[in-house]
């Protein structure tokens, strides 16, 4: 069977835009020669719609688009994916669902069995599950039609989640073939497991294997696209590109198996992902252009080489603030990337504002010797001079803070945390270095000195992150092991590779900044857990490990 794989860009709510987007698809796959042509999950309403489903209008308008696309089709079936009502008398009022749309046919609804309730899946909030399994014939061929988890197997979950394996029961009812419509966000490592748990599912139950993701991104999540294909021994027919966009059509019967599947280096792939999530942010947002600061540190300069990417170098404004701590160097170093990336770079010194401030504030501070209070008020006047320029000319403001700082408090709230959208939030001090390098791969787009020389927020004479925070190789180790393993202070510990009192140190920093994390703007999930909407921690807690 030719099936058409049509990865796309869906946006939450969009229902007329997903609607000419699913049928231009539609339509390009059936030019190919196309027998079946899938969408991602939710291809209608876009994922996650979130609370969108509990506004009156909105499941009826997305059953209108439906039944347009079903009048639309032709000879070739379409599955595409919607929000539905649950029909029955109790449960949750909605249904994750499929529709099989074929001329001069009923509509055939297939639901989601297995929903999501963990990091950033909320899926019981919303959806009833499917209690029965039927393959569905298409082209004399039985199709069994499973909706994105549905597919995933106790090896790949966090832990045994589910009791049902919606795969086996379709087998067990004749399916010859498995096809999957998916809206899998994207974190780094995530492309490799999905490809060896679908090989293995192929060979496991010998049939052919068609998986369809979505791409692109909304809000916290970017999702890869790297749909997939695989024959009944597991081979790869075919796989679609990472990131963008494609409409490709795929014979289950084809001899041709690609021997070398394409996997990004994590540089390659972060900064893709992080530039996808930010175009589609702005894009889906009404945004056309940004604003940053440019400190001439690296944080700043590898956010400003993703915007660069993302939006292009017109629409990208940076913004350095120098005061009487900023080395001659950041400011040359913030002043040469602008050069080399071609975009602006306003000069606007903070100092005579400081100045101003400390004096209005130097009686009611008598007797007080300068500390965090007055290192705190230079990020909070670069702030306000941002948001000024973003408010008179329609800049998104992205703040540049990465997630070794962020976990451990090592920013401002309401100063450098101060922004629209936080780009690299979710990535480790360690990886903006890794990545940096990989921007340079070709030319010296970063000034070299601004990688190699050491960090410093520039707040106070001869300042380097290292008088707070353990060397970064350190933190980020110990960061990984407390937030995206989950394991206690205790037991990183007691691995023996650590100081035991930088450790608990890291720790209670985490548990004491979760007041700021909640004050921050949105950031781009791209690890296995990020500070956001998959990590919910109380700020009032007393719990200590």
């Amino acid at each position: 069977m030719k099936i058409g794989l049509a990865q796309l860009n869906t946006t939450v709510g969009d229902l007329s835009g997903n609607f000419d987007k699913i049928l231009n698809a539609y339509r390009a796959a059936v030019a190919q020669g196309a027998e079946l042509v899938l969408t991602p999950e939710l291809a209608i309403t876009g994922y996650p719609p979130q609370d969108l489903v509990f506004k009156s209008q909105f499941v009826p308008l997305t059953l209108e688009r439906l039944d347009a696309l079903h009048r639309a089709v032709g000879d070739v079936p379409l599955l595409v994916g919607y929000v539905d009502y649950n029909h029955e008398p109790a449960g949750r009022p909605f249904r994750n669902a499929a529709a099989l749309l074929r001329r001069d046919q009923p509509i055939e609804k297939i639901y989601k069995t297995l929903l999501p309730t963990y990091d950033v899946f909320d899926e019981a909030r919303y959806f009833e599950p499917a209690e029965t399994w039927r393959a569905s014939e298409v082209a004399n061929t039985k199709i069994g039609v499973t909706i994105c988890e549905d597919i995933w197997t106790e090896k790949y979950l966090p832990r045994r989640l589910y009791e049902k394996e919606p795969v086996g029961h379709l087998m067990t009812d004749g399916a010859e073939l498995i096809v999957n419509i998916s809206a899998s966000p994207f974190n780094l490592g995530k492309t490799g497991r999905r490809f060896e748990m679908l090989s293995g599912i192929a060979r496991q139950h010998r049939a052919p294997i068609f998986y369809c993701n979505a791409v692109g991104g909304n809000d916290q999540l970017v999702f890869d696209g790297n749909s997939l294909a695989f024959d009944a021994d597991g081979n790869l027919l075919a796989q679609l590109p990472a990131f963008q966009e494609a409409v490709v059509v795929v014979d289950s019967n084809s001899a041709f198996k690609i021997q070398n599947p394409k996997f990004q280096a994590e540089p390659a792939e972060l900064f893709a992902a992080l530039a996808l999530g930010l175009r589609d942010y702005l894009h889906k947002c009404g945004f056309k252009s940004v604003v940053l600061g440019l400190s001439g540190g690296i944080d700043s300069a590898v956010t400003a080489c993703i915007a660069v990417e993302a939006v292009g170098k017109e629409n990208v404004l940076g913004v350095a603030m120098p005061t009487q701590f900023s080395s001659q160097g950041s400011i040359d170093d913030a002043m040469d990337l602008a050069k080399n990336l071609g975009i602006r770079c306003l000069l606007i010194p903070i100092q005579p504002a400081f100045d101003v401030l400390k004096n209005q504030l130097r009686e009611f501070f008598n007797g007080k010797t300068e500390d965090v209070t007055e290192e705190n008020i230079q990020p909070r006047l670069r702030a306000t001079t941002l948001m000024a320029l973003s408010n008179k000319f329609g800049h998104l403001l992205l703040t540049t803070g990465n997630k070794s700082e962020l976990a451990v408090g090592y920013c401002t709230i309401y100063g450098d945390m101060a922004g629209g959208l936080a780009v690299i939030s979710d990535v480790p001090k360690t990886k903006i270095y890794r990545v940096a390098e990989w921007i340079n791969r070709e030319r010296e787009l970063i000034p070299r000195d601004t990688i190699t020389k050491p960090p410093s927020a520039e707040l106070r004479p001869n300042q380097t992150d290292q008088d707070t925070l353990p060397p970064y190789d350190v933190l980020d180790e110990i960061l990984e092991l407390y937030v995206e393993q989950n394991m206690t202070a205790r037991d990183i510990a007691a691995l023996g590779k650590f100081d035991e009192k930088t450790v608990r140190w890291v720790a209670r920093r985490v548990d004491l900044n979760e007041y700021k994390r909640a004050q921050s703007a949105p950031g781009l999930k791209v690890t296995s857990r990020a500070f956001g909407i998959g990590r919910r921690m109380p700020i009032a807690q007393r719990f200590v490990d």
